[in-house]
């Protein structure tokens, strides 16, 4: 099979593509290649591509990564030529996520993390393709006393027998698979360690705090924080990590674990108090326990990204929130906002 287009475009493989990230790195890609879009909607959502459907470029399979494919199986990919030209490019996002469901999702989660991610690899090597696999900053673990800042090179602890070990150990054993492939297969393999992602198409009523925020706020409903007033992260717009990962898929092979976030650290409280102000709306912040799925990360090193790939995130938290807020003015009635 080909590594470089026989056509006169590429052809690209989103795995989780109609997901939150997935669907705006779908919305990038199609610029300049044909994509194809894989996702299972187990807690992702088909409005996130509705715009996408009708391009000539762009081709949607409904499929979970868990189960063995091959991209020969699917007749309407025959426009894409791909029984000759295969794919160039793989972007594997494809992992259920959700925060307050995190135990309805736990057997899909952790298969997604083994044998759909093995599924998913066999599918790179098969096609010589190109590979760049959505880590995670979870495997880091939590925040450890003074250590904030987390690098590449810095070995994470994770608990791996607790109730989001599946999550967590699970985006390791990713990690690994990944990398033991780049060494027997010598397949071009890279990992993008993504760091909290907030903008338009983040799932609502699901624990996500941000979208949460805005509905909410849009609504005149309380806003609320699962944590108290201490609780801090680090917030990246969703184009800033669409345009990392992009950058990761061009860089040479053998890079490694890429960190993409920001590293700056910002109180969610203050997040809560900046929707209220832009939304001009009267809800009150209330705080309630955290979620097992929501706890505190600590920020990223981001000088292997600046260095090696050009890439820093461009987008001000305050500007971010603008374009989610009217996003969600915009689709209200979608969102079942009132």
């Amino acid at each position: 099979m080909p590594v470089t287009p026989i056509f006169e475009k590429k052809n690209v493989l989103v795995t989780g593509g109609a997901g939150f990230i997935g669907s705006h790195l779908c919305e990038r890609l199609v610029k300049e290649a044909k994509v194809i879009c894989v996702d299972s909607f187990i807690n992702s959502n088909e409005r996130n591509i509705d715009h996408l459907l009708q391009l000539p470029d762009f081709e949607f399979i409904r499929w979970n990564i868990n189960d063995p494919f091959s991209l020969d199986q699917f007749p309407e990919l025959a426009k894409f030529k791909v029984q000759f030209q295969g794919v160039q490019e793989i972007y594997h996002l494809a992992c259920p996520t959700s925060a307050k469901n995190f135990d309805q999702f736990k057997m899909d989660t952790l298969l997604t993390n083994s044998t759909g991610v093995r599924n998913v690899l066999d599918l790179a090597v098969k096609h010589k393709a190109k590979l760049v696999h959505a880590s995670s900053s979870v495997i880091y673990g939590p925040r450890k006393g003074e250590k904030v800042s987390m690098h590449e090179d810095d070995v994470g602890t994770v608990a791996h027998l607790t109730p989001r070990g599946c999550y967590d150990e699970g985006k390791r054993f990713a990690e690994t698979m990944v990398d033991t492939y780049r060494q027997v297969h010598e397949l071009d393999g890279k990992m993008a360690r993504i760091f909290r992602t907030y903008g338009p198409r983040q799932r609502l009523f699901d624990g996500e705090m941000i979208s949460d925020f805005i509905t909410d706020a849009l609504d005149g409903k309380p806003l609320v924080i699962y944590g108290d007033e201490s609780f801090t992260t680090s917030l990246t717009y969703v184009s800033d990590i669409v345009d990392g990962l992009v950058k990761l898929m061009k860089a040479p092979a053998g890079l490694g674990p890429v960190n993409l976030g920001t590293d700056g650290d910002v109180k969610i409280v203050d997040v809560a108090k900046k929707i209220i102000e832009l939304t001009g709306s009267s809800s009150e912040i209330v705080f309630e326990p955290p979620l097992v799925f929501i706890t505190p990360l600590g920020l990223p090193d981001i000088r292997r990204a600046k260095d090696s790939l050009g890439w820093l995130p461009l987008v001000r938290l305050e500007d971010g929130l603008k374009k989610a807020i009217d996003y969600a003015q915009a689709h209200k009635t979608l969102l079942g906002v009132t």
